[in-house]
Order: C-alpha cells, then structure tokens, then sequence
C-alpha cells in the first residue's frame, strides 16, 4: 500500500474519532427561542396612549383672525384625491423589519464549521465574492488548524513522507502539506470553479423523509449540485476542483508521490471525505436537536 494513501485513510480515522470525542466532551447548549409580538397586539397597546391626549376646550375662544399684513403660519393642507375628496396627509409608516428564518447550526459537534449548508429553498444565489468568502471562512476556520496539526503528528509518527524528515523541520513540513491539501481543495470545490461554472457550492438539506432517502439524497450531492439560477446539474465542480488539487500537491510533496496511483488516491479520498461531510449535514440538526433533549430529560 503506498504511504500516502497509509496516512490519508489513517488521518481519515483520526478526524471521525476526533468529531465523535468532541460530540461526548462537550454537547452543544441549545439557544433560546425569542417570541416576537404581533403587530396587531403594539397597535392596540398604542391606542390607550393616544386617547390619553388632553382635548382641546370646547369653550376656547374663536382664533383671531391675522390682521392685515401678518403673515399666517404655513400650515399643512389636504390633498384632494381624483375622486374629489379631500385627505389628510399621513405620516409614513415605519419599516418593519421581516422576520428571519432560523439560522443554521454553524458548527457540527460544536467545533467542526458548516457555513455551507442552507435550511430551505427559497434562498438567494452567491455572488462569486460571497462564494469565496463563505468558502474560505470554513476553510481557514481555526478548527482546521487544529486538525491538521493533529494529523501532521499522526504522520511523523508513523513517519510518512521519509524525504521530509523529523524533528521541527519535517513537522512543519507536514503540517504545511497537510494544510495545503484541504485549503486548495475547499477552494477549489467551493470557490473557483463554482465561481466559474456559475454552480451554488452549498448543500440544501433535504430535512425531511425516511432516514435511508435522506441518505441516499446526501451521498449523491457529490454528482448533483444547483445552478446560480436554481437548477440542478452535474457537479462538474466537486471533481474537477478535487482533481485539480490532487495536481497542485505534487508541487510540494516528495518526487516518489509523483505517481498516477497516488494522485488518483488522493483524489477518491478527497471525494469519500466530501461524500462523508454531506451525510453530517443533513443529519447534524437532528442529531443535535435530539442531545438537546435527552440532555433536558436528565
């Protein structure tokens, strides 16, 4: 078995035991729900306030007439409408502000980011700046420097990748490649060439049916992405980024990775490790809603 592909299916197992040793430290606290007001009710509490004006006596004295050559304070006159009857002018109502859909749970197990995963249909394309912003808030998320670090430990033990030594040196080595290998390729698969073919990089969550259809529904997300404008098509940009990323890495691994084998296996991995990441979330929420109530049972 090539060393590269020994390491890449053991930093694989080190990534799940990792998210699933997190998921048991630490459970996520659920966030409370706010309970807007009704329209109807601010309206009906404000009309107590306005009846409580004091009303002119109705015994005043007459206004007195402006004298010639006063001026008369300028005052506002109705507007006569096409129908012929006079209206009032009236104040503009103030905005209201539309109500916000839930937001998504932004990290899985509480660490791991998710900014690319949407609730719903109706939600407005990316432009290619917010493609790459989105993008590369995941990507350079302080979660993955963690994780690659760990990684690049698990490698220089198993001493992976002899030409980059040990000591200081070759973990840096490690940790430099590891870390180049999942930032050009979230890029890559979520950025550049979704910018280019005009494809939404997020992934919709289906969120409701049996468990075995949501599944399927996820792992297939690798071969069916959506357009800009909404449709779906064949997620062209999943593999094309992967592969273009599995080419970039031989620029800084050693000369013996150079292979065919190898590049195809860092390929497959990249894609198995995508395929993963969509079953997370489409089941993430159901998963934390469900730790969320057994911890308010205990």
């Amino acid at each position: 078995m090539p060393k590269r592909r020994r390491w890449k299916l053991c930093a694989c197992r080190a990534a799940l035991g990792f998210s699933f040793a997190i998921l048991l430290a630490a459970v996520p606290v659920r966030g409370q729900s706010q309970d807007p007001r009704p329209q109807l009710q601010q309206t009906q509490q404000s009309q107590p306030a306005q009846q409580a004006q004091p009303q002119p006596p109705t015994n005043a004295p007459a206004q007195q007439q402006p004298q010639a050559g006063q001026s008369q304070p300028a005052q506002a006159q109705p507007t006569q409408s096409q129908s012929g009857q006079s209206t009032q002018p009236q104040a503009p109502a103030p905005a209201s502000t539309p109500p916000t859909a839930k937001q998504k749970d932004d990290r899985i197990f509480g660490v791991m980011p998710n900014y690319l995963t949407v609730n719903g249909v109706d939600v407005q394309p990316l432009t290619w700046k917010g493609k790459y912003k989105i993008t590369a808030e995941g990507a350079f998320d302080p979660y993955e420097f963690v994780l690659v670090g760990v990684l690049a430990g698990i490698r220089q033990a198993e001493d992976t990748d002899k030409p980059f030594g040990q000591g200081t040196e070759g973990y840096a080595k490690r940790y430099g490649s590891g870390f180049a290998d999942q930032a050009i390729g979230n890029m890559m698969t979520g950025a550049v060439y979704p910018s280019l073919l005009r494809t939404d990089p997020r992934y919709y969550r289906q969120g409701t049916g049996s468990v075995g259809r949501r599944l399927f529904y996820a792992a297939t997300r690798i071969f069916v992405t959506r357009t800009d404008r909404g449709n779906n098509t064949f997620n062209a940009s999943e593999f094309l980024g992967d592969a273009t990323a599995a080419g970039i890495s031989n620029l800084y691994y050693p000369v013996q990775d150079h292979t065919w084998a190898n590049n195809l296996n860092t390929f497959a991995t990249q894609i198995s490790v995508d395929a993963l990441g969509n079953v997370l979330k489409e089941f993430w929420p159901d998963l934390h809603h469900w730790i969320s109530r057994k911890k308010d049972d205990q």
